[in-house]
Parts: structure tokens; C-alpha cells; sequence
């Protein structure tokens, strides 16, 4: 089925989704093809959904100590709705995969239904999820039996003392033993993600590596972004990919993918031991590590994802301070056909880059947005 294009029906004063946090989107040009693009030529094809803005732990470079006020169970997306909203992506927009965020998904009570009713809809759709593994342990052999294709973990340190202070919480040995269970269930590749902050786990970086490749697990590590609750990111403090290379190329030599990056937000390299005190690798490809720049060396330009959040919000991008609301027009009646224009329109008006129309998370005008990366959804 095509989606004509066109301005969106018109919201009644108070209704839905009323009020100055859901402004309304301007219409994308008349003719313009069925899909999620936007002014810049790029066309969303990789849905972000977040089923909750809760999370079981506190990470420094993403909720204070005490936590944030969380939505109520109202605000969020049920089970029906946001299957009805991944159908109008897959069928109506052209949505080919899928990955569901947090927040920490697994707190979710129904994540389960969710999963199962998705790939009952989607026989071939590949869902991913991204979690902290707290708690998967006990739950990966069901996740994959509902239909999940595979798992990313965040995973900062290897060592307790240092991911408690990462984290705010003793709960390493849990996120191994979900790691671990993950990959015996069949939810790989098991990917890790690794955000490093300075003078706390930097070091750890090589041997970290160490660990995912004897594993068989993929790591990438990312630049921290001005994502914090706190708002103490600094553009001085942190880690960049230039210093994550050099930091990994003391015992590994790294060269580029051959695969196609394929609008992946991480850069992959083939990783070699390297032969000491020399430049020359050593023996086989020992398997990749990725690195994502958003910061050093942002890949905006081949972005493919349209983000939905725990209260069924249209986020164009990461960094956008405009948030178009989705879920209120559900509820107040909207056809699929209307729900899918208004998604259109929505990414249409995506920003070229961190959220402006130019690159620059440093730029004098970057302004960091209000939200979270728990309560956007990542």
C-alpha cells in the first residue's frame, strides 16, 4: 500500500498530543515517493523503538545518582500500540529492521508479548534488542524463543570496582552471566558497547578487547556524547576515536574493514596481535572492534535511523530538540494512512546533523537536548 503525502489532520485543541511539546510538522513537497526521507536525501529504513525510559542502573555519562521522574504507565506505549506502530514502519514505510531500546528493556513485564506478536506480524523482520543484561541471564532462552534475533549489551568495564563506579551499581558478575547466556540461546552475534570516559576505564580498553575477541563477541566502543542528565559533558574530557586507536594499536594492529559499512553507525576494523616493538601484525584476523565517532568523525550523512520514544514520540535524530508526537493521534482515532503521513512529515524536517543543519557537537550553537539517552532511547 502507498502513503499519499500531504499535511497531517489537524489536532483539536487539548486533544492528544496537544501543546507546545508536540509542534505540528510542515508538510513534505506534493509527489514526493512513499518512505521515510528527508531533505537531504536519506531514506529511514532502521526503526529504534523504546518500550520504557526505566532503567535498573544508574551510568554516569546517562542518569544522575538519584534517577529521573519516571513516565507513568499511561504515557507509555502498550503492547498494541506499538506493534501497530512497527506495522505502519514495516508496511507502510519501509522499516527493514528493527531494534528495541530503553531505558532497560527487559523491565518491561510484557517484553515477551512484544517480542512474540512482533514476529508473529514480521516472520523475516530481524528485531534486535539493546539492554545492560541485568537480569538476562534469565530471560535470554525465552527472548529467543519469542523471536529476537540478537542482542547488543552495554558492557564499560570488566573489573567491579570500576564498573560500580561507572554504573552506581555491584551488578557485574549479573551482566556476565546475561552476556554469557545470550550467546548460548543463539542471540549473536552479541555485540558490546563500550562508551569510555577518562582516567576511569580508558585503560581497560586493550584488555577489554582482549576479552570480546576470545569470546567471540564484537565490541565497539563509542565516544561519549552530550547525552548525560547532568549536562557535564565536555568536548576536553572526552575519549576520542583518534585516542581509542591509539590506545588499542599498543597491542593490536588495526586495519579497515573490507565489508560494506552499510549506513552502520560503527567503523569497523579487522584486528591482528601485533608483534612488539614493531608495526607488523602477527597471525590472523583475530575477529573486529568497531567505533563509533559521533562526535571526532560523525557519519550523519548516511544516517538510515527514525527513532520512537517510550511515549510514542517522533525523534528525527539523536540530538533533536523537536520531538513529534505519534501516540497522541493513535489514540484519538487516526488511520494507519494518517499516522504514516505524519511520520513522513516528521522526518522530512530531520536536521542534517546533531540536530541543527550543520556538524558539530562542538559548534557554538549546538544546543544539548533536554532528554537523556535513557529517556530517548538509544
Amino acid at each position: 500500500m502507498s502513503v499519499q503525502l500531504g499535511m497531517p489532520q489537524p489536532r483539536a485543541e487539548g486533544g492528544p498530543g496537544a501543546g507546545p511539546s508536540a509542534p505540528q510538522p510542515a508538510g513534505r513537497p506534493a509527489g514526493m515517493p512513499a518512505g521515510l526521507l528527508d531533505r537531504y536525501g536519506r531514506r529511514a529504513t532502521d526503526m529504534r523503538l523504546s518500550l520504557t525510559d526505566k532503567c535498573n542502573l544508574r551510568c554516569s555519562y546517562c542518569m544522575p545518582a538519584e534517577g529521573l521522574e519516571w513516565l507513568s504507565k499511561q504515557a507509555v506505549m502498550t503492547a498494541e500500540e506499538i506493534v501497530r506502530i512497527v506495522r505502519i514502519g514495516v508496511d507502510l514505510l519501509g522499516v527493514r529492521e528493527l531494534r528495541l531500546t530503553g531505558g532497560e528493556p527487559l523491565v518491561r513485564a510484557d517484553l515477551l508479548d512484544i517480542i512474540s506478536a512482533l514476529r508473529r506480524a514480521h516472520p523475516e523482520l530481524p528485531i534486535s534488542m539493546t539492554t545492560n543484561a541485568v537480569g538476562l541471564d534469565k530471560k535470554a532462552a525465552g527472548l529467543k524463543a519469542a523471536g529476537l534475533t540478537r542482542i547488543n549489551v552495554s558492557l564499560d568495564s570488566l573489573h567491579e570496582e570500576t564498573f560500580t563506579k561507572l554504573t552506581r551499581r555491584p551488578f557485574l558478575d549479573r551482566v556476565l552471566a546475561g552476556v554469557d547466556a545470550a550467546w548460548a540461546a543463539g542471540l549473536g552475534p552479541v555485540k558490546l558497547n563500550a562508551v569510555l570516559m577518562r582516567g576511569i576505564n580508558d585503560a581497560e580498553s586493550p584488555s577489554l578487547l582482549a576479552w570480546a575477541l576470545d569470546r567471540g563477541y564484537e565490541l565497539r566502543f563509542i565516544e561519549q556524547m552530550p547525552l548525560d542528565a547532568d549536562h557535564g559533558w565536555t568536548r576536553r574530557n572526552m575519549i576520542t576515536a583518534a585516542e581509542i586507536r591509539g590506545l588499542l594499536s599498543v597491542d593490536y594492529v588495526l586495519s579497515p574493514d573490507p565489508r560494506e559499512r552499510d549506513g552502520a553507525p560503527a567503523e569497523r576494523f579487522e584486528v591482528r596481535a601485533r608483534v612488539p616493538g614493531t608495526d607488523q601484525a602477527a597471525g590472523p584476523v583475530l575477529g573486529t572492534v568497531g567505533i563509533i565517532a559521533s562526535v571526532t568523525e560523525p557519519f550523519c550523512s548516511d544516517c538510515r535511523r527514525t527513532r520512537i520514544t517510550a511515549e510514542g514520540k517522533i525523534m528525527s535524530c539523536l540530538f533533536s530538540r523537536e520531538e513529534i508526537d505519534l501516540l497522541g493521534l493513535l489514540r484519538g482515532g487516526a488511520s494507519d494512512e494518517q499516522l504514516a503521513e505524519r511520520w513522513q512529515d516528521a522526518m522530512w524536517l530531520k536536521p542534517k546533523a546533531h540536530g541543527m543543519d550543520h556538524v558539530g557537537l562542538d559548534a557554538p550553537d549546538f544546543v544539548q537536548p533536554d532528554r537523556s539517552m535513557s529517556a530517548i532511547g538509544g
